[in-house]
């Protein structure tokens, strides 16, 4: 009997939500959703809800369609809420529902279609928002980094991101990123002509850098694990988004960044996975 008891304890709708919101999804869905919040009030409610809602609940839908169809099972989409809710965070609240909807179906498909056997290959909030850009024709806001709040607002985005980076162990990732990335950019203003790159100093670029450096480019499936791989990782994101903003412009060059670095950790990968075939054969 008592054993009985303590299997219906541990599974117990509690104890569920509690290993949820322990898991690396669970934290973020948690500490993002304080985030959106507090930037939902200072955006306004009735002006993001539709976007909001409607991007979250196209992503969980979608990603249960196509589970259900591939495996034959229900699961619970929390990777795919995470994702509408990146979405949302990033696209401007006045982009009209469909385009909400379309960016964050595509951003799911991704997963499914551009993957390895270990994961999907590609962050997929952010291959949507890129995506987006061009079916679309999609505005980014980043209204998600609280960038339309008062400054002291940027303390609350930096304490919140590094609970997340410090959860999922990406903190070295993140800062070397954000170092790298505010680097070549400082080297531009002293070496160049300052008022081509100051955007990124002020809000809501630099906000938009704190946001994704914290609650995009951590992503665990899609980034490295071991420290020094996380560092490599986070220059060749700097340097790509970079490289990005002085050629396109300031419309998706983090995202660009990100996809690049998607992309050379799959290689990286691949290599690593070949080479361990190799030594085992």
């Amino acid at each position: 009997m008592s054993t009985l008891v303590q299997e219906r304890r541990s599974t117990s709708p509690l104890r569920a939500v509690k290993r949820f919101l322990r898991s690396p999804k669970g934290y973020l869905l948690l500490v993002l959703g304080l985030v959106t919040v507090v930037a939902s009030l200072g955006e306004g409610v009735s002006r993001v809800e539709p976007n909001l809602l409607g991007a979250m609940l196209a992503a969980a839908v979608t990603d249960l369609a196509i589970v259900r169809k591939t495996r034959g099972v229900w699961i619970f989409p929390s990777g795919a809420i995470l994702t509408g809710l990146i979405v949302a965070l990033v696209l401007s609240p006045e982009e009209p529902l469909y385009a909400a909807i379309g960016t964050v179906v595509l951003a799911i498909a991704s997963k499914y279609i551009f993957r390895t056997r270990w994961s999907n290959i590609f962050n997929p909030a952010a291959f949507g928002l890129v995506l987006a850009v061009f079916l679309f024709g999609s505005g980014e806001s980043w209204w998600g980094s609280l960038a339309d709040l008062p400054v002291i607002f940027v303390v609350v985005l930096m304490g919140a991101g590094l609970l997340v980076a410090s959860h999922v162990n990406k903190v070295p990732l993140a800062l070397t990123f954000l170092a790298t990335y505010f680097a070549l950019f400082t080297a531009s203003a002293f070496l160049g002509d300052p008022s081509r790159v100051a955007e990124v100093f002020r809000s809501p670029d630099a906000n938009a850098a704190l946001f994704f450096a914290f609650f995009m480019l951590d992503d665990p499936p899609t980034c490295p694990v071991q420290y020094l791989d996380q560092v490599m990782y986070g220059i060749i994101v700097a340097v790509v988004s970079y490289a990005a903003y002085l050629t396109i412009g300031g419309e998706y060059y983090l995202l660009a960044g990100v996809l690049a670095g998607n992309a050379w950790e799959a290689l990286r990968r691949a290599d690593e996975q070949s080479s361990r075939a190799a030594g085992a054969a």
